[in-house]
């Protein structure tokens, strides 16, 4: 098993070809032997790394979620390293004058698989700052943790697009951040002059584990695989005023509230018969973000058989249930969330209003699935020609 990454230093020289470039990278852009890329390509004599770019958390993976990070000076290598996680929506992309003087941009993060993961959608800004410079692109590919075989999830209905869902890909997308690339390209017309250097030796069916690759937390609340196995579906709990976990060693896993009789909850969840997961109640007491420092009765969801299990319905199964539950505690975020203060929070992360209106009307699981696997008529066809393994 080779990244991208791991076959581009074996030969340096002959996609970089002595250009100008700039890399944008966090703390997993390590190769098989967990060196990262930053030091190697700056000290290679066959690469001129010029300047390094940091995605939301920064470039080494530092800052929690939606903190805005400040550009500065690498202290490993010493390049200027610009944010593109600031305080504004224009943060995001590089500017001209950030590219001007590059031949080449690189792309190398681990992506985890998710439509809401936000490194996939720097990729794409980047893609069409690329594309508006007239350089290349070239995108270092790694394996999707979750294999790429299943997909879960819906659209993104008009106007709901943001920095968690730029595209009408589904919540689990089933591919690479080089097949995404492809797609970006070509079926979402951005047309930047792209190369993707492909993983060797992945095969679709393969979650990360069975790589051999080490895993490197490729944000601050990403720690395992677990996490990423359930985060497609219980992301969906930044939308509300219930915490996702964060502030324990177990985020998106736990899930509660000070509201919360997390017995109450594990037993609706379980009339469910959501498949390949059981529900323990629990107590927990976050040490930072919601509910910081106060105690807290929920559920740690427990994934027993990942090819059976469904995060996205889980996570809608969570939140329905949670509704029914405690109608007068139970609320939707909202304040600004991910640069946009004119939508609620939940309508991005599912990307249809109509999902939020059903639950609120008590509508059953399954009506609630129905709105929200809408939108995606065209994304079989469109992956399937963007598809590199």
């Amino acid at each position: 098993m080779k990244t991208g990454l791991d076959r581009l230093l074996e030969n340096p020289a002959a996609v970089l070809k002595q250009a100008k470039i700039g890399l944008v990278a966090n703390a997993s852009t390590v190769d098989a032997s967990l060196r990262h890329a930053a030091p190697l390509l700056a000290a290679h004599p066959d690469v001129r790394l010029v300047r390094l770019f940091g995605p939301e958390h920064g470039l080494y993976g530092v800052a929690q979620d939606m903190i805005g990070v400040a550009h500065a000076d690498d202290p490993w290598t010493g390049l200027p390293t610009r944010s593109l996680y600031g305080a504004t929506e224009e943060s995001l992309s590089p500017t001209a004058a950030d590219l001007a003087d590059l031949d080449l941009l690189v792309f190398d993060i681990q992506d985890i698989g998710s439509r809401y993961y936000t490194y996939a959608a720097t990729m794409a800004l980047c893609m069409k700052a690329a594309a508006r410079a007239k350089i290349k692109l070239v995108v270092l590919d790694r394996p999707n943790p979750l294999g790429g075989v299943a997909v879960e999830g819906g659209g993104i209905a008009r106007g709901l697009e943001s920095f968690v869902g730029l595209y009408p890909v589904p919540q689990r997308h089933g591919m690479t951040v080089g097949e995404l690339a492809r797609l970006y390209n070509t079926a979402f017309g951005i047309g930047c002059e792209l190369e993707i250097v492909a993983c060797v030796g992945w095969r679709r069916p393969q979650y990360f584990d069975a790589t051999g690759l080490p895993w490197v937390m490729p944000s601050p609340n990403m720690p395992t695989l677990d996490t990423a196995v359930v985060y497609p579906g219980m992301c969906l709990l930044e939308g509300t005023n219930v915490s996702e976990g964060r502030g324990t060693t177990r985020p998106f896993e736990v899930f509660g509230a000070p509201f919360v009789d997390g017995r109450a909850l594990a037993e609706a969840l379980e009339r469910q018969h959501l498949p390949g997961v059981k529900f323990r109640p629990c107590f927990f007491k976050p040490t930072f973000h919601k509910f910081a420092g106060e105690h807290c009765g929920g559920v740690q969801l427990h994934v027993l058989d990942r090819e059976t299990f469904a995060s996205y319905r889980t996570g809608l199964a969570v939140l329905v249930a949670l509704r029914q539950l405690w109608p007068k505690s139970f609320a939707w975020r909202q304040d600004t969330y991910e640069f946009r203060n004119d939508v609620l929070a939940i309508d991005l992360l599912t990307g249809h209003e109509a999902v939020r209106a059903a639950i609120d009307a008590g509508e059953s699981l399954g009506a609630v699935m129905e709105r929200a696997l809408s939108g995606v008529a065209d994304f079989p066809a469109n992956r399937e020609a963007a598809r590199l393994y």
